[in-house]
């Protein structure tokens, strides 16, 4: 029978031989984690999400909106007019369209008008947060892109229910005009909020490379 390390070193003393019993390694070397795979990785998401949010914004408004206007007698969707709308405009809106365009317009509000602002609020984060190092300003332009968000899902929920109203009044009116808007605001702002991080990580990017050349 085989003796246990113990046993040999109570019979041999400092002789003994005691096999030795090697862990093997935790982490694979070959999957390690580089800094410049990491960034591999972000890019290719960025990539797609932009690829998506201009996909979507291109179906929202260019062709689901604008086949809608074929229901209105050529008059554009509320979510169009980036100066906003009054009262006149629904009343004049909600008298050319049936429940079957209210229907379709509620519709897209579902689909690809909730996609659209949630894919590129999610891109828009990440293209922020792999950029820009600082914490405060970072959060700083995070707000404009979640409040986007924020405001485009309300904005299409505001529309629908001053449609669907029988005698929509001047606040809820005002409300749906002045969340569209805003909305457009916001979008702009966070084009410009998101080309700003892309220049800071830009140049973030050539300093680092520049000091390990010196």
């Amino acid at each position: 029978m085989a003796k246990t390390p113990a046993q040999r070193i109570k019979k041999h003393g400092a002789k003994a031989a005691v096999p030795q019993h090697h862990l093997p390694p935790v982490l694979n070397p070959t999957t390690a984690r580089t800094p410049e795979k990491a960034q591999s990785n972000s890019n290719l998401i960025l990539i797609a999400g932009v690829v998506a949010s201009l996909f979507l914004f291109w179906y929202l408004h260019l062709l689901a909106l604008d086949q809608l206007t074929q229901l209105t007698s050529g008059r554009p969707m509320p979510d169009s007019l980036v100066g906003g709308f009054d009262a006149a405009y629904i009343s004049e809106l909600r008298g050319v369209m049936d429940d079957d365009a209210r229907g379709q317009l509620n519709y897209v509000h579902k689909t690809a008008g909730t996609l659209f602002p949630l894919i590129f609020g999610f891109t828009w984060l990440l293209l922020i947060g792999t950029n820009v190092a600082r914490k405060a300003l970072r959060w700083v332009l995070w707000a404009l892109p979640l409040l986007f968000v924020v405001v485009r899902l309300w904005a299409n929920v505001a529309v629908d229910g001053v449609l669907a109203a029988e005698a929509p009044d001047a606040g809820q009116v005002a409300l749906a005009s002045g969340l569209t808007v805003a909305g457009w605001v916001l979008l702009v702002l966070s084009l410009i909020a998101g080309a700003a991080a892309v220049v800071m990580g830009t140049r973030k990017r050539k300093a680092a490379t520049a000091a390990k050349a010196g």
